[in-house]
């Protein structure tokens, strides 16, 4: 029989690689726009994304990853094979999205993860529904922030250059696209490498390796590497939807998108409340788009990327719940403990 204290080591393995799928899935968030602008190379839009993404949650704290520890499910219910089962649950939904090229919320599918299998284990009191409500509600409230964040941005662009000559400002917006997608990445790593933080202090709590609740500097550290070595292998079947389906991006339009959404990001990170980094950003493209051409926007595109943000939630729930339910089996024969 595994105990459990080797069962919270295999635990954090499976957290690192969700962190570390997390970046892969979500590069195209940090670098479709000034890749698809040629503004840098792939090679150096993911080291610059990574580096940037890395030093996150030493810049702004660990606010997040104390929601998704303390704020999502009632932590007396919470055990090791639970955050196994929730992390299951997400990595399936986040191969099967990057499979289909969805930029879908890695965020969203962990806790979905975590609902689903609190669920299978202790029922409907288990789920802090507050917190869920709070969660839900920016599934709609950050990609509409991000989209009239980034109309507002590109407004008052357009008219501060509008006598500039177009190639000159090109050059210009290359050049300030390196600072967006630097800033936007901070705010990628501040946000997507917490919630990974705030599982693991969680299963040492549930292992009774720690007494309480504490997300130490090697987490922060582990957590911090894995999703900015995702970032560096990228995920380029997102990156053509981020950069290519939706609108079309230049360099202005990339430096609007990531900027609006870089300072939604950093807000929500302010007050500790975990958002998809992938839904702002999207929704940072949809606004550029439509205040240039409401017309050039693919909204077909746009609808099933939508459907699959709603889909998330749910269906890692679902997956979630049932590996909880294999887990529970295997705990009957022995194999493991469940609390």
């Amino acid at each position: 029989m595994i105990d459990l204290a080797h069962l919270a080591v295999i635990v954090i393995g499976f957290a690192l690689l969700f962190d570390f799928l997390n970046g892969f899935h979500d590069a195209a968030n940090a670098v479709a726009t000034v890749v698809v602008t040629r503004t840098l190379t792939p090679l150096q839009a993911v080291i610059l994304a990574a580096a940037a993404a890395f030093i996150g949650a030493f810049v702004f704290g660990v606010a997040i990853a104390n929601t998704m520890g303390k704020g999502i499910i009632d932590i007396g219910c919470v055990s090791v094979p639970l955050i196994l089962a929730a992390l299951t649950g997400a990595i399936i939904w986040n191969i099967i999205t990057w499979i289909w090229g969805l930029p879908t919320s890695s965020s969203h599918a962990l806790i979905g993860g975590l609902i689903g299998s609190a669920l299978a284990a202790a029922g409907w009191q288990s789920v802090l529904f507050g917190g869920v409500l709070k969660i839900f509600l920016f599934i709609f409230i950050a990609p509409i922030l991000g989209m009239f964040g980034a109309m507002i941005f590109t407004t008052i662009i357009i008219w501060i250059f509008r006598r500039a000559q177009p190639a000159a400002a090109t050059k210009i917006f290359k050049r300030l696209q390196l600072i967006s997608c630097a800033l936007y990445s901070l705010g990628h790593g501040t946000n997507d490498a917490q919630k990974t933080m705030g599982v693991i202090a969680m299963t040492l709590y549930s292992a009774h390796i720690t007494t309480s609740f504490h997300v130490s500097t090697w987490i922060i550290l582990s957590c911090q590497a894995a999703i900015a070595l995702g970032i560096a292998f990228g995920g380029w079947r997102i990156v053509r939807t981020m950069g290519t389906r939706i609108t079309k991006i230049r360099p202005m339009e990339g430096f609007c998108a990531e900027s609006a959404s870089a300072l939604v990001l950093l807000a929500t990170a302010h007050f500790g409340i975990p958002v998809s980094t992938t839904h702002v950003i999207a929704g940072g493209i949809f606004g550029v788009g439509s205040v240039e051409n409401v017309g050039k926007v693919r909204w077909g595109t746009a609808r099933k990327i939508i459907w699959a943000w709603i889909m998330t939630i749910p269906a890692t729930a679902a997956c979630s719940a049932l590996a909880y339910t294999f887990l529970a089996m295997l705990a009957r024969f022995g194999v493991l403990p469940l609390n």
